[in-house]
C-alpha cells in the first residue's frame, strides 16, 4: 500500500518547518512508522527538532526517522556522469577546477533531487507516513512542476539529442558521454513517475502554512490557486501564530486585524479546512513545544487523514479553448459575474467574491461564458485566432 505523504510549504518565516515537525511527532506518537524529510536548502529542520540530522534517514524518536536531503549526495547518486562531463567542459574552457565543480551544481538541484528522494521512499514502502518540509512557496511550485517538464524533455528533446550525440561523438571530444545522457534520461523518468505519485489524491496532499498577515495571505491564495489548477490536492490550510485574546490591550487593533484576515482566509480556501495555532510565548523548537503545537492543530483531528479529498479548482487547456472548474460552496444559485482584470479572474456570485491568479498558460485566452451548477462554477475561455486581428 502506498504511504500517506503530506507536503508542507508556505512563505518563508511562517513556521512551516515547525508545523511539519509537529505533525510528524504526532503521527509517530499515534503508532505510524513516520519519516520526516526536509527538501529545504535552509537546513532548519535540525534546529527545530534540536537533534542532528543527516542525509540518510535515522531514528530520532520512537517510530520517527528524519532526513535532510543533501544535494551533493544526490548528485553523486543520480548525476555523476553529467557532473563529470560539465566539469571537464568548463575546465577546458579555462575555468578553475574547483570553481568548475561548484558550477556543476545547477540551480534547482535541491528541489529536483528532493523530489526523487521522496519517490524512492514512496516505492520502498518502509514507512506508513512521509511528512515533507518543502522549501518556501516559489521553490515548491518549481519542484512540483518538474515532472511535467521532464515528460516533455523525455518525449521530445532527449531522443533526438541522443541520436545526434551518438552520431557526432567520434568527431568531438566535448560532447557528453553515453553515461551522461543516460543520467539525464534516468532522472527524467524518475520525475515522470513522481507525476503520478503527487496526483494520487488518496494518499498525497499538500498543506499550506501561513500567518495572519495581508501579504502572506495573498501569496498563499495565489499558491492555492496554482496548486489546484494543476491538479495537486490541498487538504488543509494552517494559520499559524494567531495572537491570543489575553495578549494585551495595546494589541487589540492587531488582533482585530488578524480576526478579519482569518475570516477572509476561510472564505478564500473554502471548502478546504483551515486549522489554527496560537502565537506561543516561547519559541517553537524542541520536543515539548512541538507537541504543544501539534495538540493545538490536531485536537479531535486525525493528522494522517486526507482532510479534504477534492481539488477545488481544475484547469483543462486546449489549443483554442480552455475550461476552469471552480468549487463555490457559498453559492448555490444566483447571478454569476466573471471578469478578467490583468492576470486575475474575478468571480462574484450573490455578493460573494473570489479572485483567482490565472497561470501564464492562459495569457492570451479570454473568458467567454460561465455557468453555476450544484455549487460548481464552469468558466470557458477561448484563444483569439491571430488572423482575426
Amino acid at each position: 500500500m502506498a504511504p500517506r505523504t503530506i507536503l508542507h510549504t508556505g512563505k518563508g518565516g511562517v513556521g512551516k518547518t515547525s508545523v511539519a515537525a509537529a505533525t510528524a511527532r504526532r503521527l509517530a506518537a499515534a503508532g505510524h512508522r513516520t519519516l520526516l524529510v526536509s527538501t529545504d536548502p535552509a537546513h532548519s529542520l535540525a534546529d527545530v527538532l534540536q537533534v542532528s540530522i543527516g542525509s540518510q534517514p535515522a531514528a530520532i524518536g520512537p517510530g520517527l526517522d528524519a532526513q535532510q536531503v543533501s544535494a551533493q549526495d544526490e548528485l553523486d547518486r543520480h548525476w555523476s556522469e553529467v557532473q563529470g562531463w560539465l566539469g571537464e567542459l568548463l575546465v577546458r574552457k579555462g575555468v578553475d577546477r574547483i570553481a568548475a565543480e561548484e558550477l556543476t551544481v545547477l540551480p534547482g538541484m535541491d528541489e529536483l533531487f528532493g523530489l526523487l528522494e521522496i519517490g524512492r521512499h514512496h516505492d520502498a514502502g518502509d514507512y506508513d507516513v512521509i511528512v515533507v518540509d518543502c522549501a518556501p512557496t516559489g521553490e515548491t511550485l518549481r519542484l512540483l512542476s518538474f515532472p511535467d517538464a521532464a515528460r516533455w524533455w523525455l518525449d521530445k528533446a532527449l531522443p533526438q539529442q541522443s541520436r545526434m550525440v551518438a552520431a557526432a561523438r567520434p568527431f568531438s571530444r566535448g560532447l557528453p558521454s553515453e553515461g551522461a545522457v543516460d543520467d539525464v534520461q534516468r532522472v527524467a523518468r524518475g520525475l515522470i513517475a513522481m507525476n503520478e505519485v503527487l496526483r494520487d489524491h488518496e494518499h498525497v496532499s499538500i498543506r499550506l502554512v501561513l500567518t495572519p498577515e495581508r501579504l502572506v495571505v495573498n501569496e498563499t491564495r495565489r499558491t492555492f490557486t496554482y496548486l489546484g489548477l494543476y491538479g495537486f490536492l490541498t487538504d488543509a490550510v494552517i494559520v499559524n501564530r494567531i495572537l491570543p485574546d489575553e495578549s494585551g490591550d495595546w494589541l487589540a487593533g492587531w488582533r482585530a486585524h488578524q480576526t478579519e484576515l482569518l475570516g477572509e482566509a476561510r472564505d478564500a480556501f473554502a471548502p478546504v479546512p483551515v486549522l489554527t495555532a496560537p502565537h506561543f510565548a516561547e519559541e517553537v523548537i524542541g520536543p515539548e513545544m512541538l507537541d504543544r503545537l501539534g495538540d493545538e492543530l490536531f485536537t479531535g483531528i486525525d493528522a494522517a487523514a486526507v482532510l479534504h479529498d477534492r481539488v477545488t479548482q481544475e484547469l483543462i487547456v486546449g489549443a483554442r479553448e480552455a475550461e476552469l472548474r471552480l468549487d463555490l460552496p457559498f453559492a448555490d444559485r444566483g447571478d454569476v459575474d466573471v471578469k478578467r482584470i490583468g492576470n486575475d479572474l474575478v468571480v462574484q456570485v450573490n455578493g460573494s467574491r473570489r479572485t483567482l491568479a490565472l497561470p501564464p498558460a492562459l495569457g492570451d485566452y479570454r473568458p467567454t461564458g460561465a455557468a453555476l451548477t450544484d455549487g460548481v462554477l464552469h468558466v470557458t475561455f477561448d484563444r483569439p485566432d491571430p488572423s482575426d486581428a
